[in-house]
């Protein structure tokens, strides 16, 4: 069995160390990353299954690292930081964050989150969908390659939007609740208070908007979300 790579960025040493040793204890290996821009030089060397990221960093600040992976890496990031307030939590999930754990944390959460990340995201990069390609109007989404492509042109998607858009295609006359798509696709319980569903519906849309006028997917008022009838 592969052994997942970790990488712990976090400027304060005791509490990189503290993450570090949890992880380690549960069989995963860490690099860890005292700044932004360490961080980023050593994702850019190196291949890491998921990140644990400090927002308050010397050099790269956690944002601009998110924003800079988001370009090309699809591994979770996990954020853990003190600026727990809804509009942190928001800006970092619009960037591209896929889960927010706020300080002080709780050790058996910490790796309770990585595992559920990890587990959605080893299902993803399986590409289980047996290679099988999705289409929804001159929308196309292929499981085998990761790729998307609306009206010709490709479109880049985070690993958990990928996710939320294969899921609506292959039911496309179903509505999803947010509940639904939250416990579906990040594999955990639904708080019901968790911005974290609209915000990747948002994300998704705007990206799909870029590359075609068509509206992709409908909002139920009421109830959730399902592709349009096209």
């Amino acid at each position: 069995m592969d052994i997942c790579n970790i990488l712990v960025v976090e400027d304060d040493p005791d509490i990189n160390k503290l993450l570090c040793r949890i992880l380690e204890g549960a069989g995963y290996a860490c690099r860890p990353a005292f700044s932004g821009s360490e961080a980023a030089l050593w994702a850019g060397q190196y291949e890491y299954d998921l990140v644990l990221l400090d927002l308050m960093l010397p050099g790269l600040t956690g944002e601009e690292f998110i924003s800079q992976m988001r370009k090309k890496k699809t591994m979770p990031i996990i954020v853990l930081s003190a600026k727990a307030g809804l509009e942190d939590r928001v800006n970092v999930l619009k960037l591209g964050a896929d889960d927010f754990i706020p300080k002080p944390f709780d050790n058996a959460e910490v790796l309770a989150r990585v595992e559920a990340q990890l587990r959605r995201y080893k299902q993803f990069s399986g590409a289980s969908g047996g290679g099988r390609v999705l289409t929804h109007g001159d929308l196309t989404l292929d499981r085998d390659s990761v790729t998307v492509t609306a009206g010709g042109k490709d479109v880049t998607l985070t690993a958990r939007e990928f996710e939320i858009l294969a899921l609506l295609m292959e039911h496309p006359k179903k509505v999803f609740t947010r509940e639904q798509l939250y416990e579906q696709v990040w594999g955990g319980a639904y708080m019901g208070d968790d911005n974290t569903v609209n915000v990747h519906i948002s994300n998704l849309r705007a990206k799909l908007a870029k590359a075609s006028p068509t509206e992709y997917i409908k909002t139920v008022w009421g109830i959730g979300f399902k592709m349009s009838d096209l």
